[in-house]
């Protein structure tokens, strides 16, 4: 019979610690990741912008709960209207935050959601079109710690 190896709950935390300690370290999306991204979506099509208005707060004080809202305007037809809109974070683990699909009985292409962001980063939406067209916003969110600046 084989014994079990006992970690007493003070080494536990201790381990638990050093691993939250650590974590902010580890990969984290940036610029170049949601560039990546879109690559695998778009290959070398480059947006344009206007079109798309993205909505989210400049100062985030919790950054476990950020409202997020995307508009774009389109007459939503058969022939002209948006397909999908992406969202992606250049500072969170993913950047990848969101994808919405739209459809002419949308009859208007917005939505809203909550992310949750890691640190202050860029917010970048990008909508397809149907025609291909390609459109895309920035807006950075400043995500502060209890109010005390991130």
């Amino acid at each position: 019979m084989t014994s079990l190896t006992t970690v007493s709950r003070r080494d536990a935390l201790c381990l638990t610690a050093a691993a939250l300690a650590l974590a902010p370290g580890l990969a984290r999306a940036d610029a170049a990741a949601v560039e990546a991204e879109l690559r695998k979506l778009y290959g070398d099509k480059k947006p344009g912008s206007g079109k798309i208005r993205l909505d989210v707060p400049q100062i985030a004080e919790n950054g476990l709960v950020v409202p997020i809202s995307v508009e774009v305007e389109s007459p939503m037809t058969e022939k002209d209207h948006v397909k999908t809109v992406h969202v992606f974070a250049d500072g969170n683990p993913l950047p990848g935050i969101a994808s919405f699909r739209f459809t002419p009985a949308c009859g208007r292409a917005a939505a809203s959601t909550r992310m949750r962001l890691a640190q202050t980063q860029n917010i970048v939406a990008v909508a397809e079109m149907a025609d291909g067209s390609l459109f895309s916003t920035k807006s950075e969110v400043k995500v502060t710690i209890g109010g005390c600046g991130g």
